[in-house]
Protein backbone atom coordinates (compact mmCIF):
# COMPACT_ATOMS: atom_id res chain seq x y z
CA UNK A 1 0.00 0.00 0.00
CA UNK A 2 1.01 3.20 -0.89
CA UNK A 3 1.38 6.32 1.90
CA UNK A 4 -2.20 7.78 0.77
CA UNK A 5 -4.03 4.52 0.73
CA UNK A 6 -2.10 3.64 4.08
CA UNK A 7 -4.19 7.34 5.26
CA UNK A 8 -6.99 6.36 3.50
CA UNK A 9 -7.42 3.66 5.40
CA UNK A 10 -6.33 4.31 8.93
CA UNK A 11 -9.18 7.39 8.68
CA UNK A 12 -11.84 5.40 6.82
CA UNK A 13 -11.47 1.93 9.67
CA UNK A 14 -13.54 3.38 11.85
CA UNK A 15 -17.41 2.31 12.20
CA UNK A 16 -19.15 5.62 11.63
CA UNK A 17 -16.41 7.21 9.49
CA UNK A 18 -16.88 8.00 6.03
CA UNK A 19 -14.97 9.48 2.99
CA UNK A 20 -15.18 13.18 3.93
CA UNK A 21 -12.78 11.83 6.95
CA UNK A 22 -10.24 10.58 4.53
CA UNK A 23 -10.15 14.29 2.51
CA UNK A 24 -6.97 16.06 2.35
CA UNK A 25 -6.92 18.93 4.51
CA UNK A 26 -3.92 20.44 3.82
CA UNK A 27 -2.94 21.88 0.15
CA UNK A 28 1.13 21.96 -0.86
CA UNK A 29 2.79 24.18 -3.50
CA UNK A 30 6.20 24.38 -4.50
CA UNK A 31 7.30 28.06 -5.96
CA UNK A 32 9.63 28.39 -7.67
CA UNK A 33 12.64 29.94 -5.59
CA UNK A 34 12.12 25.94 -3.63
CA UNK A 35 10.04 26.58 -0.66
CA UNK A 36 7.13 24.54 0.02
CA UNK A 37 3.70 26.59 1.01
CA UNK A 38 1.21 24.61 3.06
CA UNK A 39 -2.39 25.72 3.20
CA UNK A 40 -5.13 24.59 5.37
CA UNK A 41 -7.37 23.05 2.52
CA UNK A 42 -10.60 24.79 1.39
CA UNK A 43 -12.52 21.72 2.08
CA UNK A 44 -10.93 20.70 5.01
CA UNK A 45 -14.03 19.93 7.70
CA UNK A 46 -12.47 21.72 10.38
CA UNK A 47 -10.02 25.15 10.23
CA UNK A 48 -7.88 26.38 12.62
CA UNK A 49 -9.19 30.03 14.47
CA UNK A 50 -12.23 30.96 15.68
CA UNK A 51 -15.11 31.08 13.06
CA UNK A 52 -17.08 33.62 14.90
CA UNK A 53 -14.46 36.25 14.27
CA UNK A 54 -13.55 38.11 11.25
CA UNK A 55 -9.66 38.15 10.20
CA UNK A 56 -8.64 41.57 9.23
Amino acid sequence: MTDDEKRHDQLTRAPKSTEDDAAPRITTDVRDNGRTRIDVAETAAVRPGNPERQNG
